[in-house]
C-alpha cells in the first residue's frame, strides 16, 4: 500500500479499503506501528507551538503546563484508539451490519490520520491555519469513517444502514475529539 493508496480511501469505496484489508493487520500492529507514532505528533507540536509561539498565538497560550497536557492528551488518544474499535465493532453488530473485531480497529486507527496530521498545522504560528487544517481533517476523518463502514461491512446492501451507523460512529468520534480539546484548553 503506498501514499497514493492511502489518499483515496476516503473518496473510494471496497478498492483501496480491500486492499488494507488484504493486508491482514494484527490490532498490535495497528496499535504500536499506525496509532502510537501518529498519537504523538499533536502532543509534541502542541508542546512545541505551546512553548515557542506563547501569548502571540492564542491569550493565554504560554501560560499552560505543556508537559503535563500533553502526556495527559498523548495516553487520552492512545485510550481513544481503544475504545473507539470496540465502540465501532458493537455499533455496526448493532446495526446488524457484521464487522471483525479487526476491520473496526483498523477503521478506528485509518480514521484519525487526518486529524493527526492535521497537527502539522502547529508548525504555522497562525491560528486560522490551524483552524483550516483542524476543520479539513474532520471532514476528511468523517469521509474515512463513512467509506470505511462501506467497505468493511459484511452487509452493506443497504447504504442507509451503514449511513446510520456512520452518524453515529462519526459523532461518538466527534464527541471523543471534543473532549481531548476540552482537556487541553481547560488545563
Amino acid at each position: 500500500m503506498n501514499i497514493t493508496q492511502l489518499a483515496r480511501l476516503p473518496f473510494s469505496g471496497n478498492g483501496a479499503w480491500s486492499e488494507l484489508r488484504r493486508l491482514d493487520l494484527s490490532i498490535p500492529f495497528l496499535a504500536w506501528v499506525v496509532v502510537v507514532p501518529m498519537s504523538l505528533l499533536p502532543p509534541v507540536l502542541l508542546y512545541y507551538a505551546g512553548t515557542q509561539y506563547g501569548d502571540g498565538f492564542i491569550q493565554g497560550f504560554g501560560d499552560k503546563q505543556w508537559r503535563f497536557i500533553t502526556t495527559i492528551l498523548f495516553l487520552a488518544e492512545l485510550l481513544t484508539f481503544f475504545v473507539m474499535g470496540w465502540l465501532i465493532h458493537a455499533v455496526m453488530n448493532s446495526h446488524q451490519l457484521k464487522m471483525s473485531y479487526q476491520d473496526a480497529y483498523l477503521l478506528a486507527a485509518i480514521a484519525p490520520l487526518p486529524l493527526w496530521l492535521s497537527s502539522l498545522a502547529l508548525l504555522v504560528p497562525a491560528l486560522a491555519v490551524s483552524m483550516v487544517a483542524v476543520f479539513a481533517g474532520l471532514f476528511f476523518s468523517c469521509a474515512l469513517v463513512y467509506q470505511g463502514v462501506r467497505s468493511l461491512c459484511e452487509r452493506s446492501d443497504n447504504d442507509v444502514v451503514a449511513m446510520s451507523a456512520t452518524y453515529t460512529v462519526m459523532a461518538a468520534s466527534l464527541l471523543a475529539w471534543g473532549v481531548l480539546m476540552a482537556m487541553v484548553w481547560g488545563f
